[in-house]
């Protein structure tokens, strides 16, 4: 396998995802998460959820990462946030994440909240970087193994 971590990124884009991503989407998610969602999941909240929206990062034309959003009323709720292993460590998470602050900001939404496990503490300091807040534990919330989530929230 080629180290891409040491390859310059020359071209970074970001788009909504559709229908024909799916695939994609559930790739990226099953090599992200230990209990990924379906791809029936995804074709829900494409097909019929109008608060849903995803979008992908995409590095040199690969689909990179993507994340997940519901926008309702003046909240955004990230539902996912994925990045290929073979990409981490290049700042493309923190990338996903602001270009979803955007454009949930430009959406209406006024905050924006989130669930990361306890455990994910690369992922909390991202967060708590782009400004989030703890907000409280859901118990148990993690369907694998029953881990805690930290509730964490942001001002847009």
């Amino acid at each position: 396998m080629i180290d891409r971590s040491m390859e310059a990124i020359k071209n970074i884009e970001f788009r909504l995802a559709n229908l024909e991503d799916i695939p994609h989407l559930h790739h990226i998610e099953s090599r992200s998460f230990t209990a990924p969602w379906p791809e029936e999941a995804f074709y829900n909240d494409i097909a019929h959820n109008r608060f849903a929206s995803y979008v992908f990062i995409e590095v040199d034309g690969v689909k990179a990462g993507y994340c997940g959003v519901w926008i309702i009323l003046d909240e955004a709720h990230i539902t996912n946030i994925a990045v290929l292993p073979e990409y981490r460590g290049r700042k493309l998470g923190e990338k996903l994440l602001c270009k979803m602050m955007e454009l949930a900001k430009e959406a209406g939404a006024k905050t924006m909240t989130l669930e990361v496990r306890v455990s994910n503490h690369v992922a909390k300091s991202l967060y708590k970087k782009l400004g989030f807040q703890d907000g409280g534990i859901r118990r148990g919330y993690y369907t694998d193994n029953h881990e805690d989530a930290q509730v964490m929230w942001v001002n847009l």
